[in-house]
Order: C-alpha cells, then structure tokens, then sequence
C-alpha cells in the first residue's frame, strides 16, 4: 500500500487553481487540438458538484446552451485545463446541487455569496 502511494506522488500532476465549490460560477479555458493545430475553448457555467480527493479529483460544471442544459466533467489534474477564473462565488447549502437540473428561468438562480 505504501508503494501506492509513492508511485501516486511520482506521477501525480500539480495544477495551481483557485478554490472553487459547488454553486459557484466559473470559467474552464480547455486546450482542444483539432488536427495539427491547438487552441483554447472557454466553457462558463455553474459547478454542480467537487467529486473525490487528490488527482483523481473531478467537478462538473453546468451550463445553459440555448434552452438544453449541458454538464462537462473535467478531472482536476488534467493537462488540457489551461486555466480556471471564479466569476461568481455562490451560496448554497448542499455539496452537490443536482436540483438545479429540473430548475429554469429566475428559480435555477443561485444567490451570490457575499464577502
């Protein structure tokens, strides 16, 4: 077991992100190659939820396009994430808010957290 956890150290990669939870609204800048070439798509939207610990941390963020609700996971230490800003810090009372799937319009609002 300890063997483990020195291999998991080795080969674990370090992203340096802002914290983040469930509630708030945040941007993904996500490296995509099509092709030879490389560029950076930005995906907005709500986090829904912060799954497990260490490099096998993911969170999964939710967005409006259009009126379809589109959920993205996108695991912590992955090498496509090039960067994560926080827009909004959010005030909710669950670590994971799946209620926000059946809301729409005003009510799927969350408030902001207030500093």
């Amino acid at each position: 077991m300890n063997l483990m956890n020195v291999v998991d150290n080795s080969l674990a990669v370090t992203n340096e992100f802002p914290k983040f939870g469930s509630g708030d609204t945040i941007t993904v800048h996500y490296k995509i190659k099509e092709g030879n070439k490389e560029r950076i798509q930005q995906y907005r939207g709500v986090v829904i939820q912060v799954k497990g610990i260490g490099h096998t941390q993911t969170f999964t963020v939710r967005k409006m396009s259009g009126s379809v609700g589109v959920e993205r996971i996108f695991p912590v230490t992955s090498p496509f994430i090039d960067q994560i800003e926080v827009n909004k810090k959010g005030k909710v009372r669950r670590a994971r808010i799946f209620y926000l799937r059946d809301l729409t319009g005003k009510k799927a609002r969350i408030k902001e957290k207030r500093v």
